[in-house]
C-alpha cells in the first residue's frame, strides 16, 4: 500500500509515519506534505496514493482547500487535534477521523478499516453498479437546478442555468445572470458551492463562483496570475492567483 501524509507539523508527520510502519512494514510513505498548496501539486503531477493521512488545519490554510482545486481520489483519514470538522471530513473522502494524540490503536484501527473496506469492494465487485459511469452520467444534474429568491414583496426562482456568476457585492452574496438580473441571497458563497455541480461552476477566488457557460476568455496576467473575462460585465477583474491556476485550466479542459 502507498501512502502520503499530509501534516504541517514535521515532528507530528515523522512520528506518524514511524507509527504506521510499526503496524503496517509493508506500506511505503511516497511523501511528506506541509501545505495546501503542496499538496495539490502532488496530486496534480503524481499518481494518487492507496491512502492518505491529512491533518486539518495546515500551514497555509485548511485541508479542504485541497479538494477544491484538484480531484482527489484516494480514501483519506483525517488525523487533528480537532473535533469540529468531522461533517466535512466524511464528505471529502473521509473514512476515518483519528484525534489527536494518537495512538497505536487509532491508527491501526484506522488503517483496518481501509483494508476492510478495499477487500469488501473487490469481492463484492461484480454485484455492484460501476459508479464511475453513474457519476459520469450523472454529474451534470447533481447541481441545484435553482434557488429561490425573495425580492420587492415577491418570491422568484431563478434558474442555475440562467446564473452567470455568484459574487459578494457590500459583503452580501449575490447573483448575477445572463440577463444582468441582480438577486440578493442568504446562502453564503462556500454553501453555494457545494450546492452546485463541480463540472458547471468554478470558485474563482474568495469574491466569485463562476459558469462556465459565462466564461468568454482566459489570459495570462502578471505574477502568473490569470485573467477571465466573462460574456457579462463584472464589476472588477477577475484574477485566479498562480496557486489555483492549474486548477482553473484542467477544469476548463476536463469537464
Amino acid at each position: 500500500m502507498n501512502i502520503i501524509i499530509i501534516e504541517d507539523e514535521v515532528k507530528t508527520a515523522k512520528a506518524l509515519g514511524q507509527l504506521i510502519l510499526s503496524i503496517r512494514p509493508d506500506i511505503q510513505i511516497l511523501s511528506y506534505i506541509q501545505s495546501v498548496d503542496g499538496a495539490v501539486n502532488y496530486l496534480m503531477e503524481n499518481d494518487q496514493p492507496d491512502l492518505i493521512f491529512m491533518d486539518i488545519q495546515l500551514a497555509d490554510g485548511l485541508c479542504f482547500e485541497i479538494f477544491k482545486n484538484v480531484e482527489v481520489v484516494s480514501p483519506v483519514i483525517f488525523c487533528t487535534a480537532f473535533d469540529d470538522y468531522a461533517i466535512e471530513a466524511f464528505k471529502s473522502n473521509g473514512i476515518d477521523y483519528v484525534l489527536k494524540p494518537f495512538s497505536r490503536e487509532s491508527i491501526a484501527q484506522a488503517i483496518k478499516k481501509t483494508s476492510e473496506l478495499k477487500n469488501f469492494f473487490q469481492r463484492n465487485k461484480k454485484n455492484l453498479p460501476d459508479f464511475d459511469y453513474l457519476l459520469t452520467r450523472t454529474g451534470e444534474q447533481n447541481g441545484k437546478s435553482s434557488f429561490l429568491i425573495f425580492k420587492n414583496n415577491k418570491y422568484l426562482t431563478i434558474q442555475t442555468e440562467s446564473i452567470a456568476y455568484f459574487f459578494i457585492k457590500n459583503e452580501t452574496p449575490t447573483i448575477f445572470t445572463f440577463d444582468k438580473g441582480e438577486y440578493q441571497i442568504t446562502q453564503s458563497l462556500d454553501e453555494v458551492h457545494k450546492l452546485l455541480s463541480p463540472n458547471q461552476f468554478f470558485r474563482i477566488n474568495r469574491q466569485y463562483l463562476v459558469n462556465f457557460s459565462a466564461i468568454k476568455e482566459v489570459e495570462h496576467y502578471f505574477s502568473r496570475k490569470l485573467l477571465v473575462k466573462l460574456v457579462v460585465a463584472t464589476e472588477e477583474k477577475l484574477l485566479i492567483g498562480k496557486e489555483k491556476a492549474t486548477a482553473f485550466l484542467s477544469w476548463l479542459e476536463n469537464r
